[in-house]
């Protein structure tokens, strides 16, 4: 049981780290590839792809901490101080949420007109970032194995995702 709980959350921290890497090669690939996106001119791509990469790297650095664990005990618990660094975090994560439609306006006041493949592009990087959000700190979205997709058609609803479960762990164990 252990030996497949460290293959699962080395496996979720490595997609974590490699989608980290992928996103910046592929996102100098279709600057490169498509420059009358002009996606490095936009204000709101560069705050929106921040966003989702300052998220993967939690989601990563989340990952791996409990795997750290797992592998040193026969416990799943993540650090107290790896929780209570992820729920600063998570203040910053909304600040970021809340902000970057402002840059979002100035790019449409800044453009005449708005490079509109670059714009739809940022929207679905904004997008994704926030669904990442929603999947690592609230409710698991991401059901990519047959023992998710089985507990879900199950239950018939969405499970609360793990770092949420630590916070409660920790607020339960007046942890600060």
């Amino acid at each position: 049981m252990k030996k497949s709980i460290e293959k699962r959350l080395s496996y979720l921290y490595t997609g974590e780290l490699s989608a980290v890497m992928a996103f910046i090669g592929v996102s100098f690939l279709v600057n490169y590839a498509y420059p009358e996106l002009q996606l490095f001119s936009l204000s709101s791509f560069w705050l929106s792809f921040c966003l989702l990469e300052f998220l993967l790297l939690q989601g990563t650095m989340y990952w791996y901490s409990k795997l750290q664990v797992v592998k040193k005990s026969h416990s799943a618990v993540t650090l107290s101080k790896i929780v209570i660094l992820l729920r600063k975090l998570k203040n910053w994560n909304i600040v970021l949420i809340i902000v970057t439609p402002v840059a979002f306006i100035i790019d449409l006041l800044k453009w005449d007109p708005l490079p509109s493949g670059g714009g739809y592009v940022t929207v679905f990087i904004y997008i994704f970032a926030i669904l990442e959000y929603i999947n690592y700190f609230h409710i698991q979205l991401s059901y990519d194995n047959a023992s998710d997709v089985k507990n879900l058609l199950t239950l018939k609803r969405l499970k609360k995702a793990s770092l949420s479960k630590d916070f409660e762990r920790m607020h339960n164990n007046n942890i600060v």
